[in-house]
């Protein structure tokens, strides 16, 4: 890599939290509104302009669905002035539309980038997924094994009892025998209604308390996930599941030809350059909402990068009066 483009990479990792910041401060209007599409909608529509304004050939690999099925933000949509670097992108955002128009916990605006063909093109569908932060060696993950074998290994990598783990599940009815085995081992359940890429980045964090990510979510989030982990640390399998034919039929389609396989974080997230930045919408377990004062409003939001390995914290201010941004005016 030449020195002009490890500039432009540090520059580009600084400028994508700026996307995620306009999607989260658009979103934040519509929390506790009860309209799902409507928060939604605003993300969307400032992300997409927030990303035009980056001097990069972006490509989303992974976003709000096939062309046919999202107006904005498709997978294969073109974004950016079309100057700079080649960059494949995976974003939500908003992820947590329900969690926003209930005013719950946990919503973010995400975002991942990566060179080309650095993200594994993971159809709409359900992915098996276990996830452990950087302190637990990835070997001991296994999506077959009895959850009770997986955590007595996690205890032993922590010098912990099993009753001291926490385990975060997605509180689905698919995982109530997940739950009651977990519950037999004696070790501790945070369930959540949503935001498994939260969940999964939490792991990495010992200020959380979360010390495994396991159940079955969405497969693009599980590709956002394991973007983050690449710039953390960490460790995460996952394995894409279907429940019909059509979902079969489009992961072939998106070039899936094992569709048993176990992925691994390099087979989630294979490049060595990624670039991952979220920003809380509605406070969260790592991230605090965005919050309105007259006139403007402050966002918190992480940037990542896994070359250099160095995540940043950044609380930015906003002022609404200058006219300036993307969020489409005052929340």
């Amino acid at each position: 890599m030449t020195k002009d483009s490890i500039v432009m990479d540090r520059n580009l990792a600084l400028e994508v939290v700026r996307v995620t910041e306009a999607a989260a401060l658009s979103a934040a209007r519509e929390v506790g509104r009860g309209d799902e599409k409507k928060a939604d909608a605003a993300a969307v529509d400032s992300m997409r302009a927030a990303l035009n304004s980056l001097d990069m050939q972006g490509r989303i690999v992974i976003g709000e669905g096939e062309r046919d099925e999202a107006p904005m933000l498709y997978i294969g949509e073109k974004v950016g002035r079309g100057t700079g670097p080649k960059i494949d992108i995976a974003l939500d955002p908003l992820e947590g539309t329900t969690i926003t128009a209930t005013g719950g916990q946990n919503a973010l605006a995400v975002i991942a980038m990566a060179d080309e063909n650095g993200f594994l093109n993971a159809p709409d569908t359900y992915m098996d997924k276990i996830a452990v932060g950087p302190s637990i060696s990835p070997d001991i993950l296994d999506l077959d094994a009895p959850i009770k074998d997986v955590l007595a290994k996690v205890a032993k990598e922590k010098g912990a009892l099993i009753n001291d783990l926490m385990v975060c599940i997605l509180d689905r009815p698919r995982h109530e025998q997940l739950i009651a085995d977990v519950r037999k081992t004696g070790a501790r359940i945070t369930l959540i209604q949503d935001g498994d890429v939260s969940a999964v980045i939490a792991t990495t964090d010992p200020s959380t308390g979360i010390d495994l990510y396991v159940g079955s979510g969405g497969a693009p989030e599980g590709v956002l996930a394991a973007a983050a982990l690449k710039c953390t640390g960490g460790a995460m399998l996952g394995r894409l599941t279907f429940r019909n034919d059509t979902e079969r039929s489009r992961a072939e389609k998106w070039g899936i030809k094992d569709l048993n396989k176990i992925y691994d974080l390099n087979g989630l997230a294979p490049s060595d350059n990624v670039m991952f930045a979220a920003t809380g919408v509605t406070d969260g377990t790592m991230l605090r909402g965005v919050r309105k004062f007259a006139g403007g409003a402050t966002t918190h939001s992480l940037v990542m990068r896994s070359k250099s390995g160095t995540t940043r914290e950044i609380v930015a201010t906003h002022n609404f009066t200058r006219k300036t941004g993307f969020y489409g005016g005052e929340i």
